[in-house]
C-alpha cells in the first residue's frame, strides 16, 4: 500500500481540508466551526488522521477523559468516526486507519479502545461490523440498542455514563442537543430551525460546547441528539419531513 496519510496538527490545521465535507472555493459554516473546535481539541491528544488526497478517508479519535461523549472509563482512546466512502472503498485503507489507532493506543500504553455502535447498525455510525473484526466487543449496552464496543487491551472496560442512560428529559417540546465535532450539524441546525419556525413547531436547540455537559448528557450521542415528548428518540441527522412525521405522532 503506497497511500500517502497525514494527521492534522495546529500548523497545517488551517490549510488541510476536512474529509467529512469537501468545499474547495466557497467557505462552509460547519467546516469553519470544526476547524474552530479541533484548534482547541488537538493539544488534548485528539487525532484526525486522513488520505493526503481529497477523499473521505478518515479516522478521528481521542484520549476518552477528554473525549466529548457520555462515556467514562480509564485510560482508553474514543473513536468518533472512521469512514472509507465512494471509489476509495476496497483498498485497504479503512483498515490502515484502524490498525493506526490500535497500535497508537498500544504505544501509549492505553487500556483498550472504544466507540459508539448499536444492537443493528444505525446511519452515522462507524461501521461496528468492521471493528467487530478487529477483536471490539459489546461492553455496554442502553434499554433501546445503543451498544458501547471496546477492545480491551488489559481487562479493563469503559461504560456509559449513568446519566446517558436515562433518555429522557423534562421538556415535551422538540428538543435537541448539538455539537460542533461534525460538520453537518450547522446545516442540519439551520435547517430545521427554519422549518419549525415555518410550520410553527416549538424547538429549543441546546448547545454541546464544554466537556462537562457532553459526558453529563442524557442519552447517547453522536453530535446530535434529538428528544420529543421527553423520550430520546436517535441520534441521527433528521430532515424537515422526518420532523413532520414525528410531531404527528
Amino acid at each position: 500500500m503506497c497511500a500517502q496519510f497525514l494527521n492534522l496538527t495546529p500548523e497545517n490545521l488551517t490549510d488541510e481540508h476536512l474529509c467529512c465535507i469537501i468545499r474547495s472555493k466557497k467557505a462552509h459554516p460547519g467546516v469553519e466551526a470544526k476547524r474552530q473546535w479541533l484548534a482547541q481539541r488537538l493539544p488534548e491528544g485528539h487525532v484526525f488522521r486522513k488520505l493526503d488526497e481529497k477523499a473521505t478517508v478518515f479516522i478521528e479519535y481521542a484520549p476518552l477523559e477528554t473525549a466529548w461523549v457520555p462515556i467514562l472509563g480509564d485510560n482508553y482512546l474514543y473513536i468518533y468516526c472512521l469512514w472509507v466512502t465512494g471509489e476509495s472503498k476496497g483498498r485497504g485503507y479503512g483498515r490502515e486507519l484502524m490498525e493506526y489507532c490500535l497500535d497508537d493506543a498500544r504505544e501509549k500504553g492505553k487500556s483498550g479502545v472504544c466507540m459508539l455502535g448499536a444492537a443493528k447498525q444505525k446511519a452515522w455510525l462507524s461501521d461496528q461490523a468492521f471493528a467487530r473484526k478487529f477483536g471490539f466487543e459489546t461492553v455496554d449496552t442502553t434499554e433501546n440498542g445503543y451498544e458501547l464496543l471496546a477492545l480491551s487491551f488489559d481487562g479493563t472496560l469503559p461504560h456509559f455514563s449513568p446519566t446517558a442512560r436515562a433518555m429522557r428529559i423534562e421538556s415535551k417540546a422538540l428538543t435537541i442537543y448539538t455539537g460542533e465535532q461534525c460538520p453537518f450539524v450547522a446545516q442540519y441546525r439551520e435547517l430545521i430551525d427554519r422549518h419549525c419556525r415555518e410550520k410553527g413547531i416549538p424547538v429549543s436547540f441546546i448547545p454541546v460546547d464544554t466537556l462537562e455537559k457532553a459526558k453529563s448528557l442524557p442519552c447517547v450521542f453522536n453530535n446530535f441528539a434529538v428528544f420529543y415528548g421527553g423520550e430520546f428518540v436517535t441520534v441521527n441527522l433528521i430532515t424537515p419531513a422526518q420532523i413532520d412525521r414525528l410531531c404527528r405522532g
